[in-house]
């Protein structure tokens, strides 16, 4: 009987990002811990430049990432990695999954507000609150300038995705909080006029 053991799914952030910094272009550790506090930052964070290491043999033992060969010489041999096809396929299927994961945790958090249906003024000040966190996260995110004359560099070109995503979810959202104040309303009439 063939019993193979398969190791648990990544569940860090951090690793799976640094897995992206890797397809994006090949580095060694310290480049890779630079390059991340670019590109995440306030999104995500390093506890130190060690946890670079750890990752990278994390994912080098996965086989989603490899050392360039050639790199380790000199006095101070500062090893590349490159990532695996394998590595490329399951860092694009993690980003799919990332949509379900946030899915579940927008349905879990309707769910858990329909505890509170019962007590309007608690419905009402957290539906108020939840707005509140919406306007403010859409306050931080920058908009971009670019006028698609020319293409545009990476980065504006994720500073573009960044904008228009964030003003898409945040109209979305504020559709929504009005969507549940009239329900909140419309429930407490309704009970209303059967305590009557």
């Amino acid at each position: 009987m063939d019993t193979e053991v398969k190791e648990p799914p990544m569940q860090s952030p951090v690793i799976w990002a640094l897995l992206g910094l890797v397809i994006e272009r090949p580095s060694y550790a310290y480049e890779l811990a630079q390059r991340f506090d670019r590109t995440f930052e306030g999104a995500l964070t390093l506890s130190s430049t060690s946890r670079v290491y750890t990752a990278l043999g994390t994912l080098q033992k996965r086989g989603l990432v490899e050392e360039v060969s050639g790199t380790r010489t000199g006095r101070q041999p500062k090893p590349r990695y490159r990532a695996t096809a394998r590595g490329a396929a399951d860092y694009r299927d993690w980003l799919v999954g990332q949509f379900d994961d946030n899915r579940r945790r927008q349905r879990l958090f309707v769910l858990q507000l329909a505890a509170l249906a019962r007590d309007a003024e608690s419905a009402f000040e957290l539906v108020a609150r939840f707005e509140q966190a919406c306007v403010k996260e859409a306050s931080r995110t920058p908009v971009s300038s670019h006028n698609g004359s020319s293409p545009a560099p990476a980065t504006d070109l994720v500073t573009r995705l960044l904008s228009e995503e964030n003003r898409l979810v945040v109209a979305a959202t504020l559709a929504w909080v009005q969507y549940v104040r009239r329900e909140l309303v419309a429930l407490t009439e309704q009970r209303r006029g059967a305590q009557q």
